[in-house]
């Protein structure tokens, strides 16, 4: 996400919406259904919103989701970039308003509805292309600032295409101008949870993602390619050193709550919230990301969700702000 495009900053969705025609209804459950599927941790968080942010919400997962697979996937490194092309080709047509309701691409139709809904930046789905283009190119990253960059490609942009879909509420801290870049800040703070979780995994595909220059310091250049590190390596110094620069960032970027709805304060809590305790449970237990993927039992998701719709989050980083002011 390097280029920062700047998401809107006004009020939530019109109150009225209206209801959409029966094969953009059909389009939106096709996106609902993907993110059900493949998102466990996104689509729990949007099970708290009203039901056409939620739609919204699908629609940009559904399309991203699209842009990630084909990253991952298997075909050769140049037919990567040929359909990576025209993923952003066709969103163009997307921004152009170029796609009728009729068309044979569900996950088209909706986007492009939920664009017309709400003033989405859709320029931030072309960040997510070129980040994933860094992915295909097997980029490496030096330092936290180029890790930074790709960073806010793939993840920051969503946090800033969501707060197309969210809107600020209008009595909204004056700091409410801040909003995009504590979405951006709170992207960047999943990110990081996302690759200290999957440092193993990344590793079979052939990925390091954690800084060079962070990995040489704590003696694990070699990388992670097996449940255990060579002797000298200090793994959880590494760790511990990444988990306490995701805490900042969450920190920061949890200064976005007071500044949403209650529904769409809920969700970002919840999301927001699940990473948060999976970044807990790494510092804890280090050497459990060489072991597999950690993960939240849905108990504990359940109680996160009921904190975000309760607003506890919100109310506690609002006091902090305050204090942090006066």
């Amino acid at each position: 996400m390097s280029p920062h495009v700047e998401g809107p900053t006004h009020a939530s969705s019109p109150s009225a919406p209206s209801v959409p025609s029966a094969p953009v209804q059909a389009a939106y459950s096709y996106c609902e259904a993907v993110t059900g599927a493949q998102a466990r941790n996104f689509a729990y968080g949007i099970r708290l919103l009203p039901l056409d942010k939620r739609q919204a919400m699908s629609a940009l997962y559904a399309f991203s989701r699209r842009v990630d697979d084909i990253g991952d996937g298997t075909l050769p490194a140049e037919a990567k970039l040929t359909r990576l092309e025209e993923t952003r080709a066709l969103l163009g047509r997307i921004r152009a308003e170029d796609v009728e309701e009729d068309d044979t691409d569900p996950v088209a139709v909706a986007l492009a509805h939920a664009a017309n809904r709400f003033p989405i930046p859709l320029e931030g789905l072309d960040e997510l292309i070129d980040g994933v283009l860094m992915d295909v190119r097997g980029e490496t990253y030096e330092t936290w600032d180029d890790l930074k960059a790709y960073c806010r490609c793939v993840a920051g942009a969503i946090g800033r295409l969501s707060l197309g879909v969210f809107g600020t509420v209008p009595a909204a801290d004056p700091g409410a101008a801040r909003a995009a870049e504590y979405a951006d800040t709170l992207g960047l703070a999943l990110q990081l949870t996302n690759i200290l979780r999957d440092v193993r995994e990344d590793a079979g595909n052939g990925r390091t993602y954690l800084p060079a220059e962070d990995l040489a310091k704590f003696g694990c250049s070699e990388g992670f390619h097996g449940d255990r590190m060579p002797p000298g390596a200090d793994f959880a110094g590494l760790v511990h050193h990444e988990v306490r620069r995701a805490r900042a960032l969450f920190a920061e970027g949890y200064r976005l709550l007071p500044m949403l709805d209650r529904r769409s304060g809920a969700c970002v809590a919840a999301m927001a919230g699940i990473y948060r305790r999976l970044l807990d449970r790494i510092e804890r237990e280090p050497d459990a990301v060489l072991r597999g993927r950690v993960s939240l039992p849905p108990h504990e998701k359940a109680y996160v969700a009921v904190r975000g719709l309760s607003g506890l989050d919100a109310r506690t980083i609002s006091r902090q702000s305050n204090r942090r002011r006066t």
